[in-house]
């Protein structure tokens, strides 16, 4: 008996110990590399930027997958609206992330910030809501969600 209790604890403990998969963290290399997105973004380095995603990325600004854009063409869409802007950032306070692994085991970044920026037009400045979530697969993004306010 007592072999068998000593025998029952031991599998209760090595299976309370091992290591279940994160589903959600705020610490990850891809929210690293998505922070290094953002950067790219912010100072307008279009060759680091284009770095970060696979080579068939689906970019989805303000609209669906069917309509998706190529990353060439975001790209070339951001070139035009940065000569209309003085200057764009978000504001480290203002930001957050988080890394979701779904259901699926698809790997997603979710992103929020106050896109800020000043229009050259009349040297206004903007702030919009931002939320952005990036799909992930192989180390790079693969999907690219982008919702403005």
């Amino acid at each position: 008996m007592k072999k068998l209790f000593l025998l029952g604890f031991t599998i209760i403990l090595c299976t309370a110990c091992e290591k279940t998969e994160k589903r959600y963290t705020m610490q990850s290399p891809e929210i690293d590399t998505f922070k290094q997105v953002i950067d790219a973004y912010q100072k307008q380095d279009w060759a680091t930027y284009k770095s970060h995603y696979a080579d068939t990325a689906k970019i989805m600004s303000n609209t669906t997958q069917e309509f998706a854009k190529t990353l060439d063409q975001e790209i070339a869409q951001n070139k035009k609206d940065a000569s209309m802007f003085h200057s764009w950032k978000y504001n480290p306070e203002d930001v957050e992330y988080e890394m979701v692994i779904t259901d699926e085991g698809e790997t997603w970044v979710n992103f929020w910030g106050d896109w800020r920026a000043r229009l050259k037009e009349n040297d206004k400045e903007y702030i919009i809501p931002v939320h952005i979530t990036a799909g992930f697969l192989n180390d790079k993004i693969d999907k690219l969600q982008n919702n403005k306010a």
